[in-house]
């Protein structure tokens, strides 16, 4: 198969929980409109403004991509987030990205009162809490009376995992599974995922994605490998350098969720077994 062929081959294999594709999705602010009206039961719900892959810039510590971050009607700021692979402690990832986008939209000198109200949602391919919910809502509260203390920042985790034939279920079979669509119920997600899965102008997209991340990866690995040719030997190290790029490259498409272990060590040119021991290990950026 050539390259080409295998590129849009996995352009069609994806569906709205990859990145990838829902990165071009949320360029249509009905969807990331249709997805809130969903997970926050309100059909009346606006969404003003959609930014898909919004850098947010922290100078002192690590900085974030957000997969779409959206301005209410209302004044609320929420930022969705999608994730497959079940590798990190994601509660404290959602805390972090919600301090960030805190300190993004407060200007010096602004009253804490003046701050506007942020909620994060994390929807996930796994079952974050284990308890066989769908969606769920971490509130705070005093624990010496049990009562919520609502300080403006909420957290609610959506899963695909869970099917208990809610309509958040059934909005997450449309991200999860190939050829399932709602027209009726979800007729802004089901549009965007036939487009990016079923037309010619939607799979290009899409392919274009793919290539991009794998220059990336390349690029990574160039750069990787003239670093350590300065310190071994130029021709060396940017054999090395390039092998070891690839491999990072490959850990880090697999923990994200965007490639199989199988995909992956072929990508890396090494055997699944050798991926394996790799990954083990702590190969990735």
């Amino acid at each position: 198969m050539s390259y080409k062929a295998r590129i849009r081959e996995d352009a069609m294999r994806l569906n709205p929980m990859d990145d990838a594709m829902f990165q071009k999705m949320a360029e249509d602010v009905a969807f990331p409109q249709e997805i809130l009206q969903v997970i926050l039961s309100d059909k009346a719900l606006q969404v003003l403004e959609n930014v898909p892959q919004f850098s947010l810039k922290n100078m002192q510590g690590r900085s974030c991509i957000l997969d779409v971050r959206c301005l209410l009607s209302d004044g609320r700021i929420v930022n969705i987030e999608v994730q497959k692979a079940d590798d990190d402690d994601h509660q404290r990832r959602v805390r972090y990205n919600g301090s960030l986008v805190t300190t993004n939209i407060t200007e010096p000198g602004d009253k804490f009162k003046d701050v506007p109200d942020v909620i994060i949602i994390f929807i996930s391919k796994f079952d974050v809490f284990k308890s066989g919910k769908a969606l769920y809502h971490v509130d705070r509260v005093v624990r010496e009376t049990g009562e919520l203390a609502y300080n403006g920042f909420s957290e609610i985790y959506v899963n695909a995992e869970v099917n208990d034939n809610s309509d958040v279920a059934k909005l997450m079979e449309i991200f999860t599974k190939d050829e399932v669509y709602d027209d009726v119920k979800f007729p802004a997600t089901s549009s965007r995922k036939r487009l990016f899965k079923h037309t010619e102008e939607g799979v290009s997209a899409m392919c274009e994605i793919i290539e991009k991340y794998k220059a990336e990866g390349m690029a990574q690995g160039m750069a990787m490998g003239r670093a350590e040719g300065r310190i071994e030997g130029r021709a060396e190290g940017r054999a090395e350098g390039r092998i070891e790029g690839l491999l990072k490259m490959a850990v880090s498409l697999w923990k994200k969720g965007r490639l199989t272990e199988q995909e992956a060590a072929d990508e890396a040119g090494i055997s699944l077994e050798e991926f394996k021991k790799a990954a083990a290990s702590g190969v990735i950026v």
